[in-house]
């Protein structure tokens, strides 16, 4: 499915009330990172060198964690982790320090278990609980940790994303949720993590997934519809005060949010880069040259066939309009 390289560039435009842009996006290692299956969930090393990811297929029924290398300015061929390709693996990130690799996981939490399940309005489907690898001496990563706490409940734990501090952001749907998805926290504590706290962005009547948390806490982006998407879902955007509370969510304007979904964003390790996966498609016009079948299959089995493929863009404009220069 390697199709040539290329990168699509958007035109720029205006992003956030403070006249701020958010930066045109790149596509991903297009043909190599980002291709016709299902990319989704970047988490980049502190030197920027080492991705990981997932990749699934278009019923997101069989998610597993793969690793590449830029060499030369290229990423290399994609390749599975070792401890994953057994279970359902998804959504990995690193902690600021590069030294932890969290992901979600129905893989059985403890030996003799069953692999987790979650029943939700009737409905059973796989769990997912909360584990994390630790980078060992030489390199490579030790056993899958299974972390324990209440967080787990539900088997319903999506899109970790962890602070510096070893907080730990998190979506789910809980008691406390309503009816759709919302983004808690868990605080480290001394013996393990305190229960979750729902972080509070304004009323239950909108989905909100998907965080990834400024390491030092400052401000928080996450996928959801406040009522103002373009598509489906979009990113959004809030920032803490110096007293702890969360500010009103604001529409990523620009080139990050399209027609298409958006969802899965984190953090790179450089200032106001943000990896995103999207379904955004490349547009077709009619009428269009004639296909032959070599064509047809090269476009359709190529990244930009609706497929979600991980993006890269710079929202450093936007953080300097709120006062974060680093």
């Amino acid at each position: 499915m390697p199709r040539k390289p290329f990168v699509l560039a958007f035109s720029i435009a205006a992003a956030m009330s403070a006249h701020a842009e958010a930066h045109a996006g790149e596509l991903v290692g297009p043909g190599v990172i980002s291709t016709g299956l299902q990319e989704t969930s970047a988490a980049l090393t502190p030197d920027g060198d080492t991705l990981y990811f997932m990749r699934s297929d278009f019923a997101e029924k069989d998610d597993t964690i793969l690793v590449s290398h830029r060499r030369g300015g290229q990423w290399s061929t994609p390749e599975v982790v070792p401890f994953s390709g057994q279970w359902h693996d998804s959504e990995p990130t690193l902690s600021p320090d590069g030294k932890r690799l969290y992901f979600v996981s129905n893989r059985p939490p403890h030996p003799g278990d069953a692999p987790v399940t979650a029943e939700m309005n009737g409905r059973h489907f796989t769990g997912s609980h909360l584990w994390y690898a630790e980078r060992q001496a030489d390199g490579g990563w030790g056993r899958p940790v299974h972390v324990d706490g209440a967080h787990n409940d539900g088997a319903m734990i999506y899109n970790p994303s962890v602070a510096a501090n070893g907080d730990i952001y998190f979506s789910a749907h809980r008691e406390d949720s309503g009816k759709l998805y919302q983004i808690y926290v868990i605080r480290r504590t001394g013996s393990g993590y305190a229960a979750p706290e729902r972080v509070d962005l304004g009323d239950l009547e909108h989905n909100r997934m998907d965080p990834s948390v400024d390491p030092q806490q400052r401000f928080l982006v996450y996928a959801g519809n406040e009522g103002d998407s373009l598509g489906s879902a979009d990113l959004y955007i809030a920032f803490r005060d110096a007293g702890g509370h969360w500010g009103k969510p604001v529409h990523l304007d620009g080139d990050v949010n399209s027609p298409s979904l958006e969802n899965a964003p984190s953090l790179g390790p450089r200032f106001g880069e943000l990896y995103v996966s999207s379904s955004r498609e490349e547009e077709v016009r009619f009428p269009k040259k004639p296909d032959s079948i070599a064509s047809l299959q090269n476009r359709l089995q190529g990244p930009l066939n609706g497929s979600r493929n991980l993006w890269r863009f710079d929202i450093g404009n936007v953080l300097k309009a709120h006062g974060i220069d680093h």
